[in-house]
Formats: C-alpha cells, sequence, structure tokens
C-alpha cells in the first residue's frame, strides 16, 4: 500500500488544521533541493499529547530525507520539515511524485538547444476525492472506507489544511500559471476538486564571458578611435585650406605690390 508524505501527516493529525509549503529549488545546472514542510496548530497538540513522539519517520529517511523536528512553534502547534537533495529533472519528477495527493502527475524536465536550456514544468494540482484522495485503493479495502472518517466528516479538506507548492527554477520565465513573487513561482493547491494547471517553462541563456566583454570592449575602442581619427583628418583639411587661402592672398598682395612699383 502506497502512502504518500502529506498523507502519513494528514493521518497522524486528522481532523485538525495542517498546513503544507513545498518548496523546489533548482540552480543552474538543474541540481537543487526539494523541502516539504507541514505545521500543525496547537488545537492537535492539546489534542494528541503525544503526537512529537508518536510520529514515525523511517520510511521517510530510508528514502533519502533528511528529517527536521517535530519542533514546536511559537503558537503552541508542531512543524516538521524533510528534505531532499536533488540531481537531476528526472529526480525531481520522482520526489514531486512520491509526495501523493494533490501533486497528480507533476514532472520536471530539462532541454537544451544550443546555448539555451529549457527547464519545463508540468502536471496539476487536484485533490478529486477528497480525503479518499490520500489513500489507495488497497488502503480503502482493507480499512473498509476512508481512514478516521468519523473524526472526517465534520470537516473538508479546505477548512481542514492547505498545500501550498513553491518553485525556484533556472532562468528567465517564459510563461507559467504561477504567482511570481520576486522570482519565486508559487501555487496554492485548490481542495474542493477543482484542478489547478502548472505548466510554466524558463530558459537558461549563456551570459557575457571575459572572450565577449574582450570583444565587446574591442569593438568600442576601434569605433572611437575611428571617430577621433576622422575628426583629426577633418581639422587638418581645415587647416590646410585655411593655409592655402593666406598663401594666395600673400601672393595676389605681393603681385599688387610688384605693379605699384613697376609705374612708378
Amino acid at each position: 500500500m502506497r502512502r504518500g508524505l502529506l498523507l502519513a501527516a494528514l493521518l497522524a493529525l486528522a481532523g485538525c488544521r495542517v498546513d503544507v509549503v513545498v518548496d523546489l529549488t533548482l540552480a543552474e545546472d538543474g541540481t537543487g533541493e526539494l523541502v516539504v514542510a507541514a505545521t500543525a496548530d496547537a488545537d492537535v497538540v492539546e489534542q494528541v499529547p503525544g503526537l512529537a513522539e508518536d510520529l514515525r519517520v523511517e520510511d521517510a529517511v530510508a528514502a533519502g530525507w533528511t528529517v527536521d523536528g517535530p519542533t514546536a512553534t511559537d503558537t503552541g502547534g508542531l512543524t516538521i520539515t524533510l528534505r531532499h537533495a536533488v540531481s537531476s529533472a528526472e529526480e525531481a519528477s520522482n520526489l514531486l511524485a512520491s509526495l501523493g495527493p494533490p501533486f497528480v502527475d507533476v514532472r520536471l524536465t530539462r532541454t537544451s538547444d544550443g546555448d539555451a536550456t529549457t527547464t519545463e514544468l508540468s502536471g496539476q494540482l487536484v485533490l478529486e476525492n477528497g480525503f479518499d484522495s490520500f489513500a489507495d485503493s488497497d488502503l480503502l479495502s482493507a480499512a473498509g472506507g476512508t481512514p478516521f472518517a468519523a473524526d472526517l466528516d465534520a470537516t473538508t479538506p479546505e477548512q481542514s489544511m492547505s498545500v501550498q507548492l513553491r518553485t525556484t527554477l533556472p532562468g528567465d520565465i517564459e510563461e507559467t500559471t504561477g504567482t511570481d513573487v520576486e522570482g519565486v513561482l508559487e501555487w496554492s493547491a485548490p481542495l474542493d476538486g477543482s484542478a489547478l494547471d502548472l505548466t510554466t517553462s524558463t530558459v537558461q541563456r549563456p551570459g557575457p564571458t571575459w572572450a565577449s566583454i574582450l570583444s565587446v570592449t574591442a569593438l568600442v575602442l576601434l569605433g572611437a578611435w575611428l571617430v577621433l581619427a576622422g575628426a583629426f583628418l577633418v581639422s587638418v583639411a581645415r587647416v590646410r585650406r585655411r593655409r592655402a587661402r593666406r598663401r594666395g592672398l600673400d601672393e595676389e598682395s605681393a603681385r599688387r605690390l610688384e605693379e605699384l612699383g613697376e609705374r612708378s
């Protein structure tokens, strides 16, 4: 029976408020980190005093996750954070798939075309069958229905939890359905059965290198030299014309003086 990380958190805190933030960060080389943080409010701690000791994270650790917590929050609740290094887009896709609903067919791909590298995010955030979405058919069959159904009858997913996805992807954003918050793309999962599309793409283009900087600098200097050389040639031509006019005037004056001398 497969259970996602969100399912484990939900069932442990059934009927109480749980807020989950999934944060995926990728560097320019496609590596990065996936962080899942789940926070329960103070009512949980009050209703289940031994919750912190009862949480089991052995499976997550065995799957390569680093677990921080559970630790108390300033408001009396509990928070637990799971981290997993990402070595490739394929691994990021597998990790996102392991979270289970509301992450449905979420995939990350990276392709290169010449000097440009495109990172694409696809998939949906959707909780199609309410709380039943967190359990597979084997679990539902074994439990005879939705686990903790009596506790969950009085609430809905929208009332008892929230799920937010945040991604920081390398390159310039070409398209996205998310909200751009200073370079971080954010989505809030709808938990009422509707679906939210995650289609996003970013493109990395090569930045300036020392060779390109020197090349541009050389072109600028060459242009400046040509302008200065042109100005110098124009200035020399003007000086020569002025001198020629002066020589012409001097010769004309001498000729006239000579004519006057001959007449006298």
